[in-house]
């Protein structure tokens, strides 16, 4: 739909590029002033048009569908979520039922991850990559607000368990955000706030040097890339001080940047660190089908 993609991606560009030059002041005026005024203009003129002339598609494959955010049959079938019953701390699924609630594999009992918890809302297959792919390369800046749907019931879980924790995205390098025009996470963060009522704060942690894409690289050579390369934003240190923080990404890989974000989020005085994204790169890249679909309110047939 390039239509839709290109009037996501104009809106979700000003606004980035307004914040990335003067900062979350000039980003927040934006937003709160020009935003709806823009989206008051594109519901009430251009949605019914293109409604018509561009039909709601599957996220997958692109078949029509009836309703928005709703996966195709077929899409649906492929999707593995990730829940219960899995390790409480880095959320890998358990091959055989746990002792009890918190239990928690080999690795993490015997090496704790700085992170409280992580949860994926699904596996890293075809349909979920494909997802993915279509946000943070193609523009289809749509795409966060379907990923926080599948997600909702993750962060739901987490902020039950405590005081109201606080959204706060993965950030990107200046120059990358201005190549790219958004952030994916904060776009992600911003519709799970939405969706939950819970803070969001896409300043508070920023890069604070570029670094070179983690794709080709060893789990070794990530953590070496990524070490002193996040920081928090000094004027929010007394925000963040005593809060819990639900670190917002898109895909969970070998866990090199949430470990640098979870530490100097820690160090910054968070008390704790959940993480949560979209989907989990899983060893071997596969997860049975038996953990089934969480409940989202709504069936997907």
């Amino acid at each position: 739909m390039p239509i839709r993609a290109a009037m996501d991606k104009h809106y979700m560009g000003v606004f980035s590029f307004l914040s990335a030059i003067g900062g979350p002041i000039l980003g927040s005026f934006s937003a709160r002033i020009c935003k709806p005024i823009l989206d008051s203009f594109s519901v009430g003129i251009c949605k019914p048009i293109l409604d018509y002339a561009l039909p709601l598609r599957c996220p997958g494959c692109g078949t029509i569908t009836a309703e928005r955010d709703r996966f195709c049959l077929d899409c649906w079938g492929q999707l593995d979520f990730l829940g219960d019953p899995c390790c409480a701390r880095c959320g890998l699924p358990f091959e055989l039922e746990p002792d009890g609630p918190g239990s928690q594999c080999g690795p993490c009992a015997s090496a704790p991850p700085p992170w409280q918890s992580a949860r994926a809302a699904l596996a890293y297959g075809e349909i979920a990559r494909k997802v993915a792919i279509r946000l943070k390369y193609g523009r289809r800046t749509g795409m966060a607000r379907l990923m926080a749907h599948y997600m909702v019931p993750h962060i739901r879980s987490i902020a039950e368990s405590g005081d109201s924790p606080l959204l706060v995205p993965v950030p990107l390098h200046r120059w990358r955000l201005w190549n790219r025009g958004f952030n994916q996470s904060a776009l992600i963060a911003r519709h799970l706030g939405a969706a939950t009522g819970l803070p969001a704060d896409p300043f508070l942690l920023r890069r604070s040097r570029s670094t070179r894409p983690l794709r080709a690289m060893s789990p070794r050579a990530r953590e070496r890339e990524v070490r002193g390369a996040f920081a928090i934003d000094p004027s929010r240190r007394a925000a963040l001080r005593g809060r819990t923080v639900i670190l917002i990404d898109d895909v969970h890989t070998s866990g090199a940047t949430a470990r640098a974000c979870t530490e100097r989020l820690l160090d910054g005085g968070a008390a704790a660190v959940h993480l949560l994204c979209w989907a989990r790169v899983l060893p071997g890249g596969t997860i049975d089908k038996h953990h089934g679909a969480p409940d989202f309110g709504m069936g997907n047939s």
